[in-house]
């Protein structure tokens, strides 16, 4: 194959690894925010970060369509001042890739933050420790194996994006055809080698992903067994 053909490897690639940093840096600060507060409002405000987790994607994409339209509250304001279109650019499938995966990210980081002594977080407080300090020192180490899970998830998830990507950003060869997109139009166009193809490579990169996150799982778990026991 061709490096044409190649391209929907490469975006997708592209566009999972941009989607997976922005999404683990803003689920782990809003989930290290809410994990420790309770105030009104906080449920609604949780229900709407999972949404996405439970509706279908052509949902997620049709409202994501209607935000960053030309006519949308957000889409118009970029055409407008910045003369940027959201729609049908590699922009919306970022976008798309970033909301449908951002619930994974957000639920693993904010059971990783509830599922240590918050204790241990108060000593160093009275220790005279800042924030910042606890958070690189004592936070963030305790709940890694948390945050490890949900960014592999996370990844995994952008790159087999498909409804809400189609809703808003099309099917554009080299621009929008990531590889779920390149299987459902090779299979619409009658093309199942090719389709064949993606779904293979697709179903590994899945598999690989799963299966090296439960070993990693296993091996986190029998150090810790072992260090408990030394």
């Amino acid at each position: 194959m061709d490096e044409m053909n190649l391209s929907p490897l490469w975006l997708s690639f592209k566009t999972a690894i941009i989607a997976t940093i922005i999404v683990f840096i803003v689920a782990v600060f809003l989930a290290r925010v809410l994990s420790r507060r309770s105030f009104p409002g906080k449920s609604v405000i949780e229900a709407i970060f999972l949404l996405p987790l439970v509706l279908p994607p052509t949902v997620v994409g049709f409202g994501l369509l209607i935000l960053f339209g030309k006519n949308g509250p957000i889409g118009k304001v970029l055409i407008e001042w910045f003369n940027i279109q959201i729609v049908f650019s590699w922009y919306a499938v970022i976008i798309a890739a970033i909301v449908v995966s951002f619930p994974l990210m957000y639920q693993s980081a904010s059971a990783a933050f509830q599922g240590y002594d918050a204790h241990l977080e108060y000593a160093a407080y009275t220790m005279g420790a800042s924030k910042w300090r606890v958070f690189w020192t004592i936070s963030f180490p305790l709940a890694w194996p948390g945050l490890l899970a949900g960014l592999v998830l996370t990844f995994a998830r952008a790159l087999g994006e498909f409804g809400a990507t189609l809703m808003l950003a099309g099917y554009i060869p080299g621009i929008t055809d990531t590889i779920p997109l390149a299987i459902y139009f090779a299979v619409e166009s009658g093309n199942m080698k090719m389709a064949t193809f993606w779904v293979i490579i697709i179903v590994v990169l899945g598999f690989s992903a799963i299966l090296w996150l439960n070993w990693w799982s296993k091996r986190h778990m029998m150090d810790h067994s072992n260090n408990k026991k030394a």
